[in-house]
């Protein structure tokens, strides 16, 4: 079957590898020069399924005032005359329910476990590197309340039988010594020992490579015009280098899926979440994180790849707003010299920023469609390299008509739509 994905994110680079594995014609269309160059490229490095969980939650409307009245605040709104913001800002609130928390959550989780699994034996198969570690996420707390508030997420943990520790500061320093000397400022930390880290950047030019070995074609700087459809489906993706034909397509362009899908009649919830990152050369491998840190406080991470500090956050709604910002820098900043101070130069920090398509439940949006040969995958939001290698092998089965190894209830589209059609039914797991 030919399959033509647009996009070459780490998304869409990890759906056209497993596809090509299962024997498909893929090709692959982005508007770069290379793979991974947008929302991929400088993430905060994290691979993390026990810290799969929705931005939406009880209690979450109160949060987010207090943390845009902070100076290094984690949530920054810039107001703006934009209805698709504010629709989706108003689906976000709605999820705000500890009902809604719990479906939303276990849906992530399902799909980010299968992932992590999923990942362990794609690098054990074809030994890719990209600066992988295997030491656990490291959620640290600032206050007994973001302590105590850690019971819900334990209990759907524990629900899907995914390891953790509740760390008081002798613990948490057997794996993060170098935060002995700022141990006083937290009072515990929660470690999810399953996670891992790695540069989502590397792992995906890399696999590109061993895509294209088994014959995935990567037609960069191409730009995509339109998508035509007909009675039976799309017929054509139209670009700026001619048309292009296939059996199947599947969109995986991130926060730009939106525009591309609406002119079809589907209409998905996915909307650009600004983050922004640093990448700081370490000066002291003694002082430094040894995974993920996760400060709970500024929802900043802090993580080892090789011989450098990734430090990533803030969540900020503007648009497709990609301008960087100082005030977010000195948050990035004011983090990893708060916990490592000695760990790196961030004078000589890169400084970067991409858009998160995130989705107002949390969960992606993975599956097909109303149109019967159009599929998706998108809204991942910060969890696509978490989600990736899961997303890529279930798409894989999915797209070639073999059971799939997870429960995909709740991950297509129709999941927003009142009258789904019959085919886009979720495909229910079988062992």
């Amino acid at each position: 079957m030919k399959i033509a994905i647009l996009g070459s994110g780490v998304i869409g680079t990890t759906v056209a590898y497993y596809l090509a594995t299962a024997g498909h014609e893929v090709t692959v269309l982005e508007r770069q020069s290379g793979p991974a160059l947008e929302t991929s490229h400088a993430n905060a490095g994290e691979v993390s399924p026990g810290y799969s969980a929705p931005w939406a939650g009880p209690g979450v409307p109160l949060k987010a005032i207090r943390w845009l009245l902070m100076h290094h605040r984690p949530l920054v709104i810039k107001p703006m005359l934009d209805a698709a913001m504010w629709r989706w800002g108003a689906a976000m609130l709605r999820n705000c329910t500890e009902a809604r928390y719990r479906i939303n959550k276990a849906r992530m989780v399902r799909l980010a476990e299968y992932s992590r699994d999923c990942l362990g034996q794609l690098r054990a198969e074809t030994g890719i590197r990209y600066d992988e570690r295997a030491q656990g996420t490291l959620q640290l707390f600032r206050t007994q309340k973001q302590l105590d508030d850690t019971a819900k997420d334990i209990e759907i943990l524990a629900q899907y039988g995914v390891p953790y520790q509740l760390l008081d500061r002798e613990g948490y320093l057997q794996y993060e010594p170098a935060l002995a000397e700022v141990g006083h400022k937290f009072v515990g930390a929660l470690r999810l020992p399953g996670d891992e880290t790695g540069d989502c950047f590397k792992f995906t030019t890399a696999l590109a490579k061993l895509a294209e070995s088994l014959g995935v074609k990567f037609r960069f700087g191409v730009h995509i015009r339109r998508i035509e459809a007909d009675a039976s489906g799309i017929s054509t993706v139209e670009t700026d280098q001619g048309p292009v034909h296939a059996d199947r397509f599947l969109v995986a362009l991130g926060s730009y899926s939106t525009a591309v899908l609406k002119p079809l009649g589907i209409r998905i919830p996915v909307y650009p979440v600004k983050g922004f990152s640093i990448t700081v050369p370490i000066t002291d491998a003694g002082m430094a994180p040894e995974s993920t840190i996760m400060d709970e406080t500024h929802k900043v991470a802090v993580t080892r790849l090789g011989e450098r500090i990734r430090v990533g956050g803030t969540a900020q709604l503007s648009g497709f707003d990609l301008k960087l910002d100082d005030a977010r820098r000195s948050t990035l900043e004011f983090v990893v010299t708060d916990l490592f101070p000695r760990g790196g130069d961030v004078a000589r920090a890169e400084f970067w920023t991409g858009l998160r398509p995130m989705t107002p439940d949390g969960t992606p949006i993975v599956g097909p469609t109303r149109i019967p040969n159009l599929w998706l995958a998108t809204g991942h939001g910060t969890l696509g390299w978490t989600m990736a290698a899961g997303t890529g092998r279930l798409l894989a089965d999915w797209m070639s008509g073999r059971k799939t190894k997870i429960d995909t209830e709740g991950l297509t589209i129709a999941r927003y739509e009142r009258t789904a059609a019959r085919w886009a039914e979720p495909v229910v797991r079988t062992n």
